[in-house]
């Protein structure tokens, strides 16, 4: 009887080892964990318990755990919430930043996340990286089609990012909303290399009016080679009539 029950507690030893192993091994250091991920590193809910007890694991929140003493990377977490957010991808000025297209560089700039359902970001999340996540439903699409959002810069395993070209439409959707018009203006300047036939497939799905006359009248007004290859003729320019809209201290009017 004694000697199974040292078999047994050195089972035990040698299965905690080995999964141990794993999760140091095989999970990329700053990685949170759904109860999901360590079961497929053999990671029981009991034996995560279990680790989280001895310090081997750290719980970030239900179902959610992390190595201890490591910083979460933004990166990896954005790929978790990814999973949980259908659509969920970095969009509007903060994409334009990621590709160096930007006004000034704030100190700890506000992450815009965009996806295709309501919902809140997880605390242990916001608190470790500002951001704002909104429900954007701005193209005629699917959240399993999103129109040109896919892996940062197409490297495997990096998170969603809207490309340069939907995160300007993105950011001239957010004018009067939650964004001053002057700083898209500015922003807008540095545009000058997007591609005209992807504006062009993205504004012919655009669901805001405001939206494609604003991009087709900035567009023009800084010359920007993108403009001069778009046919307004072709895009959902609305009625004959000007819109308009008070944005804080300005008036924005819109032809088509």
């Amino acid at each position: 009887m004694l000697g199974e029950i040292v078999w047994f507690i050195r089972s035990v030893a040698t299965i905690t080892r080995s999964n141990l192993k794993a999760l140091y091994t095989r999970v990329p250091p700053g990685t949170p964990l759904t109860t999901a991920d360590l079961n497929e590193l053999g990671i029981s809910a009991d034996l995560a318990v279990y680790y989280v007890r001895s310090g081997w694991l750290e719980r970030l929140a239900r179902g959610v755990y992390c190595r201890p003493g490591e910083d979460l990377g933004l990166e990896p977490s954005l790929v978790m919430l990814q999973r949980k957010f259908p659509g969920m991808h970095v969009g509007g000025k903060s994409a334009l930043e990621w590709y160096g297209i930007r006004h000034y560089v704030m100190r700890q700039p506000t992450l815009q996340l965009y996806g295709w359902a309501s919902g809140r970001l997880p605390g242990w999340f916001f608190e470790r990286f500002p951001a704002e996540y909104h429900r954007k439903r701005l193209f005629n699409e699917t959240p399993e089609a999103m129109l040109h959002v896919g892996p940062f810069e197409h490297q495997a395993g990096a998170p969603d990012v809207a490309a340069p070209e939907r995160a300007l439409l993105e950011l001239l959707s957010e004018v009067g909303v939650r964004q001053p018009l002057q700083e898209v203006r500015e922003i807008v300047q540095g545009t000058y290399s997007l591609r005209a036939n992807v504006l062009r497939e993205l504004l012919c799905k655009t669901k805001s009016i405001k939206t494609v006359r604003l991009a087709l009248q900035l567009g023009r007004e800084f010359s920007l080679p993108w403009a001069a290859q778009l046919d307004p003729v072709e895009l959902p320019t609305g009625s004959d009539r000007p819109w308009v809209s008070g944005t804080g201290d300005d008036l924005l009017v819109l032809k088509p």
